[in-house]
């Protein structure tokens, strides 16, 4: 990178001219290139002007109705990270704001400038970002690793989702066609989305439908758009999502749901790299990749000759299946965690964490609805709640459906992390060993081991991942250092 080469681009709007002067500087100084503007409603004719920048940052609450213009934003680039940074929040903005699509939501008055400016620069690294300057002295690029993994915007750690999401990054290196399967709020887009940023095509445009909100006509000009006359109505030429894709990725939301007619014109643009649109005389070539999602079983569909088998096969190339919330108890600690933190900011609450049952029951809880059904509960909750912990009773408006704490089964170390459950202890013989000049790197290497084992709760499976090992190396060095070093316990 060139010297004096912005990393970051950031669009700031604040009505407060002095707030926004003095953020942009701080910004600058840490390395980002910030572009500033009073209004909201001159953003969208910054973006026009602009190559597109990394991050949004705006207030929510002034007079030009940003949050409508955040929508708007949203839908016209929804690649674009937003970020709300408000003076005066309301629940209904703030809750509005999360459901749009901000990546988080933060209070000016619980700030200094400074922190704020640190706590921007550590959002904008978390989304993967290349950081290299440095913030009051801290490196900014640094993650807090100890309690979770955070491939763009999804939460997890349990293992199955590890194993999927190191396939989501093979795939993501390809060109192939990419199936993601899974129930109803698992976060199939989410995941889709991981998939385009870590592409190839990265840079290139990014187009969602969803095949289930639109009737079989509609859709089909959506998809491949129309000339001018081509049916009553069409006044003027319409570019299909196809071509507005050229170059880049479509991403087929709710695929299972397309009509077998439409599915038989959609194999053949697959097949043909060209799209035909109403009412046209030739074919246009494009050049896209595409990523389907779907909550059904295509293969039984398949089967039941409700889905083209030729078309499951092309689209079948690398078959993604995030597992149920259920299936996932160590990955309900820690959402459990992050909502609890997400919606008390917002609603200006502050808890001293769960009771127990309240804690048996999220964790016991079969999640039908998945990530999105635990995310409004604990945002009803949040809201509910009288005392200074979330209680049982504050998860139901109606009192009669709610469990007998008795019947409740027990709370496990797996699936308590994440809800301030005392973490496996980690015998850390290293813990203060300074690494001066001159240690081996057999003693570097035992060191580092023992601090990924201590950041990931003692969990190896995880550790081994993290270090770029495999489990039987993991175990083997560990037993290496017991014999050589008398290093003990299995909780290392």
């Amino acid at each position: 990178m060139a010297a004096g080469e912005s990393l970051i681009k950031i669009v700031l709007w604040d009505s407060d001219a002095q707030f926004t002067g003095a953020l942009s500087q701080l910004l600058v100084e840490a390395g980002l290139q910030v572009i500033a503007t009073p209004l909201p409603v001159d953003v969208d004719q910054i973006l026009a002007a602009q190559t597109q920048p990394d991050l949004l940052l705006g207030e929510l609450d002034c007079d030009f109705q940003s949050e409508s213009l955040m929508f708007y934003l949203r839908r016209t680039y929804p690649e674009l990270a937003i970020l709300p940074v408000v003076a005066r929040p309301t629940v209904d903005g703030a809750v509005s704001a999360i459901r749009a699509g901000a990546i988080d939501y933060l209070l000016k008055k619980s700030f200094s400038l400074e922190e704020l400016c640190a706590k921007i620069v550590g959002i904008v690294s978390s989304r993967e970002l290349s950081l290299e300057k440095k913030v009051s002295g801290k490196a900014v690029s640094e993650r807090d690793a100890s309690e979770r993994n955070i491939m763009g915007e999804m939460l997890f750690r349990d293992p199955r989702m590890v194993r999927m999401m190191r396939l989501a990054q093979k795939a993501a290196a390809s060109r192939a066609t990419v199936l993601i399967q899974g129930e109803s709020g698992t976060g199939k887009e989410l995941l889709a989305r991981f998939i385009r940023r870590h592409s190839q095509r990265a840079a290139k445009p990014f187009v969602a439908i969803n095949c289930a909100a639109l009737p079989e006509n509609l859709l089909e000009s959506e998809l491949f758009g129309f000339e001018k006359g081509a049916f009553t109505g069409a006044l003027q030429r319409k570019i299909g999502k196809f071509e507005q894709a050229d170059g880049g990725t479509l991403l087929l939301d709710e695929l299972g749901e397309m009509a077998l007619s439409l599915q038989s014109k959609l194999l053949r643009v697959i097949q043909e790299g060209e799209v035909d649109r109403l009412g046209g005389r030739q074919p246009v070539p494009v050049d896209v990749r595409i990523i389907a999602t779907t909550n059904r079983d295509l293969e039984a569909e398949v089967e039941a000759g409700k889905f083209r088998q030729d078309l499951y096969f092309r689209l079948n190339v690398i078959p993604l299946t995030i597992p149920p919330l259920r299936d996932r108890p160590q990955d309900i600690g820690l959402l459990l965690e992050q909502f609890i933190t997400q919606y008390s900011q917002l609603n200006n609450r502050s808890f001293q964490g769960l009771s127990e049952s309240a804690q048996r029951f999220l964790l016991s809880h079969n999640y039908p609805g998945n990530v999105r059904e635990l995310e409004n509960m604990i945002e009803r909750a949040v809201v509910l709640a009288d005392g200074p912990r979330l209680e049982l009773e504050d998860f139901f408006i109606d009192p009669d459906k709610m469990p007998d704490p008795e019947t409740l089964p027990p709370l496990s170390p797996e699936s308590a992390s994440g809800l301030g459950q005392p973490a496996a202890a980690v015998d850390d013989p290293l813990e203060n060993l300074p690494l001066p000049a001159g240690t081996t790197l057999a003693e570097v290497e035992r060191y580092m081991i023992y601090k990924t084992l201590r950041a990931v709760d003692s969990n190896r499976t995880h550790a081994a991942a993290q270090l770029g090992i495999s489990i039987r190396t993991l175990r083997n060095k560990l037993k290496e250092y017991r014999e050589k070093y008398g290093d003990s316990g299995e909780n290392q």
